[in-house]
């Protein structure tokens, strides 16, 4: 809230501010004046500015037909009935199968949902280990990507429409040839190869092409992590951290919360940690961070350190110190040394370390150097944690006697004449190869080329045949989790297009054609299986994994000589004069770019900044004041004889002199608009993790769609945070909960303010909501889900610009302390259900109501538009459709696939909201019903619950007080947003708590005010 003047009120706050931008926190008068309107500028604005005869042409036409019917038109369909019945089909229920989704690194298991026989949403596998019953914002929009109308869809050869026929006639006499000699000019690139069948048929592939080369890069995967452990222990192993057995961690520039296969997994763990729940005993873990780009793993964290790369480098050396390392041969330079406020930071976190020795962890970045990786190694092993909290595993993705060459290596090949036949599986290496290779040129030297991928890219513009893959749930497979479990790829519908599983690909270079995907997986498994296959086939399936598939622990030991190589390979290069370094991240919802035309990523904010359409490059408040620059301003990057434009960002807690990159944007695909800039270019290959280069202003200006200072509420206590320690000393009324949040009467008995309202009829089931704040990471995987769930549409740039959004569920980023090194808290946020809603009584229409069981309605054929209860809702969770949304969708009527059946689908002009999935409530309901029974506690699962890797929201039946739901309720650290309004919200927070070190400066807490 704020003075009529635009000034933020005098009356006391809790210490410390929370704000939401850096504008926010400046004061700055255009903000002021933007947070005093209802509405985000330009959110009322029609597209096409119609007249004033037109618009009231179209409104008085509205408002007849809505006199006369009540009900939203709706466009005319055609349907068409099934001619044979298939098979154990029962209209309107819904099937799961047990599935998983390939990821960098390793697979996640889900239960694929089907609607008569339509993929339609994704769920996590309880029995699979890196999924748990959850999953991540890429299984969410796994679903999506198979409805994608920019997939390829035939096969090509240069601009002509082809066939698999004609590609065969093509490929054969060259095949012949290879194998007349061997295979010499036949050269393979893959990316990382996960699955156990595939291992099989491209070492059976070696075998009758034995002198073929086969080229393996993932460019989402950084090659220094498994260096670095074949550095520290001379074998080649995968390390895995397990953060259950952890009671001290220390994460050194890895966002094991936001990136990698192992997140699910380990937000899971580490969660399980930190929840503080009443008669809770369990200890509580502590977590350490210094990291360069702003993470929700640093956000997580008791004590964060923002360092840039080079002084990450001399922190490690600094800490090894302390532990008791010989460290004196690695030279760390000047201005890494660590200062004298990071040098106590350490040392602090070196005490902690060897306190918990065999209980503790340390966790390298991947992207860290190789050395500083097998610093980190040496580390463990010396604290005792390895075998305790990191074990190591067999590589998950070896091929038997083959050792793949580099990317490097195929590109010196293409220039010493060496390939004849270039075969480039599954991915755009074009796209993300680092311009000094020259890919796209070198492959246009080779005779004979062929692109097999989902997408009509920059790789399959230069190659002579493009080849259309299938979609993961169109095809059989099977593929390895992070710890070597493996799951059977079961297909939930027939391929839609033309394409074909690399399974089958491969079969027909070895000349296997008669022998489909199912054939070779399912041969495979039962030679494994032996006795009793069919049983085990059919038990595999079922499960979603293979029992006794894991990869075996590998026993390391560090080398005689790891100090004295760690030491030689030890990084010296670091920035000069006005260099700025250049740090290069997968971007968190798009990754390498695999998932550039998902709309659903494109348009999910980012965790922290908020941007949704596009990519900036991070730099510092005091770097963007040297360089003049303001959010949205454009920069020239500039190494050797490459210049690359974008925008920047301006991102609290970004050090000094370090440019963050996220890649996955400016992909160019056929018939898909470019999103975003290529940064790929500005790579190199010695390090492609960072760069460095020249950074001058351009003049020019972007309006980034970013969703940070939407829907604020500002001058109000929203986020409550304190300390272990505080909540120790007075578990009951903890100080944090009581201050800061002004002087109301004295609640009733049932904990609520005095209203002159009456109270409702409660008839059966009283639904609410608890959303543990310290659990939340902030990952985004609920938000995608609630998309999913319920047919939400995308609305692009533009409408995002204007304040549009249209996800029910949105995570608020608060900021608390200076902007150079603030704390970050997250909130999710959705419709709170109120008791005494707000929005109710203002519908001129009735068309949001409140049921029986204490849902706030939303009746889509009643609704006018009036915008009335999104006006006089404190919370901002309503959603208005000012648009058709739906145009594309209509379009393109693979897209009509997507949606939910059991959802409506909302037109132009209808406000919608959260409704606690109304329909998974009403199906328990009924199936209770049928069973005659009382629906059971946690038998109603959200979608957003669902999808929560770390088990932070929890739904239920408040009335029944032995339900989880109603415990969370009754915990001292529960509190309702914005309470003091009385609107009784049924959806509630559990407070965030922090495990501070007292040596260090504690996090941020609330402090008792005058």
């Amino acid at each position: 809230m704020v003075s009529d003047n635009g000034q933020q009120p005098e009356t006391p706050r809790s210490e410390p501010r929370f704000w939401r931008s850096l504008a926010d926190w400046e004061g700055d008068p255009q903000f002021l004046s933007r947070v005093r309107q209802e509405f985000a500028p330009g959110a009322e604005w029609w597209i096409d500015q119609p007249s004033r005869r037109a618009f009231l042409k179209r409104m008085s036409a509205s408002f007849a037909l809505a006199g006369l019917t009540g009900c939203v038109r709706q466009p005319k369909e055609e349907i068409v009935p099934y001619v044979q019945t298939p098979e154990d089909f029962v209209p309107g229920q819904t099937l799961f199968f047990a599935s998983a989704m390939a990821q960098p690194g390793g697979a996640i298991g889900i239960l694929a949902q089907s609607h008569e026989g339509r993929p339609t949403k994704i769920e996590g596998n309880a029995l699979h280990p890196a999924s748990l019953g959850s999953t991540d914002t890429y299984a969410q929009a796994h679903v999506l990507n198979l409805y994608d109308p920019h997939r390829s869809r035939v096969v090509r050869t240069g601009d002509r429409l082809s066939n698999w026929p004609d590609f065969t006639a093509s490929l054969q006499p060259h095949l012949d040839e290879q194998r007349a000699q061997g295979g010499s000019g036949l050269h393979v690139l893959t990316q990382g190869i996960i699955s156990p069948t595939l291992q099989s048929q491209l070492r059976a592939f070696l075998d009758l092409y034995p002198q073929a080369r086969w080229y393996q890069y993932d460019p989402s995967l950084s090659t220094e992590a498994p260096r670095g452990v074949e550095l520290a222990f001379n074998t080649k192993a995968t390390p895995h951290y397990k953060l259950a057995d952890a009671d001290i961690i220390f994460s050194l520039d890895a966002d094991f919360l936001g990136e990698g296969v192992s997140r699910v997994r380990l937000a899971r763990e580490f969660a399980a940690r930190r929840r503080y729940l009443k008669g809770d005993a369990a200890k509580m873990t502590r977590l350490y961070v210094a990291e360069t780009t702003p993470s929700i793993t640093g956000a997580s964290a008791d004590h964060w350190l923002r360092l840039t790369p080079g002084q990450l480098s001399g922190a490690i050396v600094a800490l090894a110190k302390e532990i008791g390392l010989n460290v004196e041969a690695i030279s760390v330079a000047a201005a890494d040394q660590p200062s004298e406020a990071t040098s106590h930071w350490i040392k602090v976190l070196a005490e902690d370390l060897k306190a918990a020795r065999g209980r503790s962890v340390i966790i390298p970045g991947p992207a860290l150097p190789a050395a500083v990786q097998a610093l980190v190694h040496t580390l463990n092993s010396e604290l005792g944690n390895v075998g305790q909290s990191v074990t190591f595993h067999e590589p998950i993705d070896a091929v038997p006697n083959a050792k793949p060459g580099t990317i490097v290596e195929l590109a010196k090949a293409i220039d010493d004449g060496q390939v004849e036949t270039l075969l480039v599986l599954g991915f755009d290496a074009v796209y993300t190869a680092p311009a000094e290779l020259n890919l796209a040129e070198k492959i246009l030297k080779v005779p004979f080329t062929v692109h097999y991928g989902h997408y009509v890219d920059e790789t399959a513009a230069v190659c002579e045949w493009h080849l259309p893959a299938t979609h993961e749930l169109e095809e059989w497979s099977d593929v390895r989790g992070e710890d070597g479990t493996v799951t059977i790829i079961q297909p939930l519908i027939a391929p839609l297009y033309d394409g074909r599983s690399l399974h089958e690909l491969l079969n027909l270079l070895v000349g296997n054609v008669d022998s489909s995907g199912r054939d070779t997986v399912e041969k495979y498994w039962r030679e494994q299986f032996g006795a009793d296959a069919e049983a085990k086939w059919k038990k595999s399936l079922q499960d979603g994994v293979i029992a006794d598939t894991a990869s075996k622990p590998v026993n390391v030991t560090l080398a005689g000589n790891a100090a004295e190589v760690i030491a030689r390979n030890w990084i010296k290069e670091t920035s000069s004069g006005e260099l700025f370094t250049l740090v290069f991240r997968n971007d968190v919802n798009l990754l390498d770019g695999r998932f550039s035309t998902n709309f659903w990523l494109q348009e999910l904010p980012r965790p922290i900044s908020k941007l949704t359409w596009g990519n900036t490059a991070w730099i510092s408040p005091a770097s963007a004041a040297k360089l003049n620059l303001k959010n949205g301003s454009h920069i020239a990057i500039k190494r050797a004889d490459i210049t690359v434009e974008l925008p920047v960002w301006i991102q609290p807690g970004q050090p000094d002199g370090v440019l963050t990159l996220s890649t996955g944007h400016g992909r160019q695909i056929a018939e898909a608009d470019v999103v975003g800039v290529n940064v790929n270019p500005l790579r190199t290959v010695a390090n492609w993790w960072q760069s460095f280069a020249e950074v001058e202003s351009t003049g020019r200006k972007t309006v980034l769609a970013t969703t940070q200072d939407h829907h604020l509420m500002e001058g109000r206590d929203l986020v409550r945070v304190g300390s272990l320690q505080q909540l120790q000393a007075d578990p009951e009324h903890p100080e944090f909960m009581h201050v800061g949040h002004g002087h109301f009467p004295p609640k009733d008995k049932e904990g609520n303010y005095p209203t002159l309202y009456p109270d409702r009829p409660e008839i059966g089931p009283q639904w609410g909501m608890s959303i543990n704040l310290g659990a939340c990471t902030g990952c985004n995987a609920c938000v995608v889900a609630c998309q999913s769930e319920n047919n939400i549409p995308v609305v692009g740039a533009d409408q995002i610009r204007r304040g549009r959004e249209m996800q029910w569920l949105r995570i608020d980023s608060y900021f608390a302390g200076e902007p150079e090194s603030p704390e970050i808290y997250h909130q999710p946020v959705t419709c709170m259900h109120c008791e005494h809603a707000p929005c109710e009584p203002v519908c001129p229409v009735g068309a949001t109501t409140h049921s029986d069981s204490g849902l706030n309605e939303m009746t889509y054929n009643r609704c006018i538009g009036t915008r009335y209860c999104s006006n006089n809702c404190p919370y901002k969770v309503r959603r208005f459709n000012f648009l058709d949304f739906r145009t594309e969708t209509k379009e393109e009527p693979v897209l009509q696939l997507l949606q939910n059946p059991n959802v409506t689908v909302r037109s132009r002009g209808v406000m919608e909201k959260c409704t606690y999935c109304v329909q998974r409530i009403n199906s328990v309901r009924i199936n209770a019903k049928i069973e005659d029974r009382e629906i059971r506690d946690g038998e109603v699962v959200t979608a957003c619950q669902a999808a929560c890797p770390s088990q932070a929201i929890v739904f239920g039946n408040v009335a029944d007080k032995t339900s989880e739901v109603a415990a969370r309720k009754a915990d001292p650290l529960n509190y309702g947003l914005l309470e003091e309004l009385n609107t009784r919200p049924r959806t509630t927070y559990l407070a965030a708590v922090k495990n501070p070190n007292p040596k260090l400066v504690p996090v941020a807490t609330a402090k008792e005010h005058g």
